[in-house]
């Protein structure tokens, strides 16, 4: 469904894309994820048409520069930052886009209800949380009913409650058959929406892996903050040490670093040894840094 080959962006004597070739079969889902300046959001702007670049890239078959009118039909995009007149009405903003892409009335109604805003649509822009903007940017990229979802950061603005509910509607559009191809910077939600995880690094692919493998083999890393009792640290340092996990004391807490996937383990372990934990919180995970070579580095990996 989509197909990019050898594209390269450059600005200047700086390429943010360097020979990328990437295929997203039809109702598949495709993450890119990478540190901030890898090229993710460079290449969407390609995809999107929205950048000149070396190279081809087609949607269903169709060349996106030769006939790009027709590519955008296909396609409903969902901005990082969602910018919207906040004296709008919802469904004044739905049924100005509705216009522009030549939907009939109805839909406009249907694409609120998709993402379950239809009791809200009397609402003004201003007056919405940041879940309610992220709906409503979905809403308006389902219009004319697009084969193709294209995102920048999922979520980047949205607490954890929205961050699930709006998950759970891209889950339903997956479902549903559409291609997806998005930018995250978190671990979580790529493995919960990718089928497959493009790294991207100073521009260049770097491998292709399946998103449950990608923590593992980019060796991502959290740091967990655990409270204890103040009279406890040192045996908590020891017993944790003999598992070979490095604590380091902070006050009434310690800060352990783990791997991704195992970010439950210094707590069971501290239980087995009867050392009791009031409390605990991740400070640093691949959730907040965005940066897929910490802990380890990727180009040390081999490339698929």
């Amino acid at each position: 469904m989509i197909t990019i080959r050898h594209v390269t962006r450059r600005f200047g004597c700086f390429t943010a894309v360097d020979d990328v070739s990437l295929h997203v079969e039809r109702g598949a889902s495709l993450a890119l994820w990478g540190a901030n300046g890898a090229g993710k959001t460079t290449l969407l702007r390609c995809v999107l048409g929205l950048l000149r670049f070396e190279g081809r890239i087609e949607i269903d078959g169709m060349d996106v520069r030769s006939r790009g009118k027709d590519v955008r039909r296909l396609i409903g995009y969902v901005p990082q930052e969602v910018a919207l007149h906040d004296d709008l009405r919802l469904i004044e903003a739905v049924t100005f886009v509705a216009r522009l892409r030549r939907c009939d009335g109805p839909e406009t109604v249907e694409a609120l209800r998709t993402v379950g805003l239809d009791a809200h649509a009397q609402k003004r822009i201003g007056e919405c949380s940041g879940g309610m903007r992220q709906r409503c940017a979905l809403a308006l990229a389902l219009l004319g009913d697009p084969p193709v979802l294209v995102m920048d950061e999922l979520t980047s603005n949205l607490d954890s409650a929205a961050q699930g509910s709006f998950l759970e509607l891209l889950h339903d559009q997956k479902k549903a058959g559409r291609t997806i191809l998005f930018t995250s910077h978190r671990h979580h939600e790529v493995e919960a929406l990718a089928d497959r995880v493009a790294l991207l690094r100073d521009g260049r692919l770097e491998r292709l892996c399946a998103p449950q493998a990608m923590a593992d083999e980019l060796g991502l890393r959290a740091s967990v903050r655990l409270y204890l009792p103040p009279d406890r640290i040192d045996d908590a340092i020891a017993a944790l040490a003999t598992h070979g996990y490095s604590a380091q004391r902070n006050g009434v807490s310690i800060a352990v670093e783990t791997p991704l996937r195992q970010k439950g383990t210094p707590l069971r372990l501290l239980a087995l040894a009867s050392i009791p934990v009031h409390d605990f919180e991740l400070q640093g995970d691949a959730n907040s840094g965005g940066d897929p070579s910490h802990g380890r580095d990727p180009s040390g990996c081999a490339v698929h």
